[in-house]
C-alpha cells in the first residue's frame, strides 16, 4: 500500500460519512423544488408539479427558511448522485490497484528468479533497501554482544528486543547506519527505518541509561544536532527509553511502530 491507496481510503471514508448524513437529511425536506429567477433582482419560487414553469412565489422575508430547505434539497439530490458515483469508482480502483504487480507474485519461485519485475513489490523494495552494504559504527565494536533474530550483534538487550520486534513486524531496518549531519559529521542512529508504503526514511533512537548524568548530557547534545539536521521527534525521529524505575515499554513501542510504520 502507498500514499495513493491511503488517499483513496481516506476519501472513501469521507464520502461514506457524507452520504450517510445526506441520506438522513433527505427525509426532512419539504415537497417540491426551488426555482430561482434572476431577472432584475432575485426571486424564489416553490415548484410542485413537473410541468409547472412558474411555481409559488416565496417571500424572502417570510419564507427564507423554506427557500433554504428547498435549495438544500436540490443540492442534496445532486450531491448524492455524484458522491455515490465517485465512491463506486474508488471501490473499483481499489480492487484493480496493484494487479500489474500481482503478475510477478503469481510466478513460481523458480520463474521469479529468472525474471526482472517491471514494478517492484513492497517486499522487493524492502529487500533491496535492507540489503544495502555500509560501514557500521566503528565505536567499540566489541560492545556489540547481544544477538538478534536477524543474525546481527547489537549493544544492549533492549536494542535486541527492538530489533527482534522490527524483524517480526517486517519493518525494514538498518542498525547503526551512518547519517551525515548538517555540520558534515557522521552520526549513527540506533535504527534507520523504511516506511515501505511511502518510501519515507525514519530514525529510532533508544536511550537506555537516562539515570546517568553524563549520558543525559550526551543525549541532549545529540538531539540538538539531529534537530539542526532536520531530524525531529514527531516527524521522522522515534524515541524509546528506559531508566531503573521505568523499564522498556515493549507494548507501547509495538503500538507506536504499528501506527507510524505499518
Amino acid at each position: 500500500m502507498n500514499k495513493l491507496i491511503e488517499t483513496i481510503n481516506l476519501r472513501s471514508i469521507l464520502l461514506k460519512k457524507a452520504i450517510k448524513l445526506a441520506e438522513k437529511e433527505k427525509e426532512r425536506f419539504p415537497e417540491g423544488r426551488l426555482r430561482v429567477n434572476n431577472s432584475g433582482y432575485t426571486r424564489y419560487y416553490k415548484v410542485l408539479k413537473k410541468g409547472d414553469s412558474t411555481g409559488e412565489y416565496l417571500s424572502i422575508k417570510s419564507k427564507m427558511n423554506t427557500i433554504r430547505k428547498l435549495a438544500q434539497k436540490d443540492y442534496n439530490k445532486q450531491f448524492l448522485k455524484t458522491a455515490k458515483a465517485e465512491l463506486k469508482l474508488l471501490d473499483k480502483l481499489q480492487r484493480k490497484y496493484n494487479q500489474a504487480e500481482d503478475e510477478y507474485n503469481k510466478l513460481s519461485a523458480e520463474r521469479q528468479n529468472l525474471v526482472t519485475p517491471y514494478i517492484l513489490t513492497d517486499d522487493l523494495i524492502a529487500k533491496a533497501w535492507q540489503s544495502k552494504t555500509f560501514n557500521p559504527n566503528p565505536y567499540k565494536p566489541e560492545k556489540k554482544i547481544f544477538d538478534t533474530r536477524r543474525g546481527e550483534k547489537v549493544r544492549s538487550k533492549s536494542e535486541a528486543i527492538i530489533a527482534d520486534m522490527l524483524f517480526e513486524m517486517k519493518i525494514p531496518y538498518r542498525y547503526e547506519y551512518p547519517v551525515r549531519m548538517h555540520n558534515g559529521k557522521i552520526k549513527y542512529p540506533d535504527f534507520t527505518l523504511l516506511k515501505v508504503k511511502t518510501g519515507e526514511v525514519l530514525y529510532l533512537e533508544h536511550f537506555g541509561c537516562l539515570n546517568e548524568e553524563g549520558y543525559r548530557k550526551d543525549t541532549l547534545e545529540k538531539m540538538d544536532i539531529y534537530r539542526a539536521s532536520g531530524i525531529y521527534p514527531g516527524k521522522n525521529l522515534l524515541l524509546t527509553y528506559e531508566t531503573e524505575d521505568n523499564p522498556l515499554d515493549i507494548k507501547g513501542i509495538r503500538k507506536m511502530l504499528e501506527e507510524v510504520l505499518l
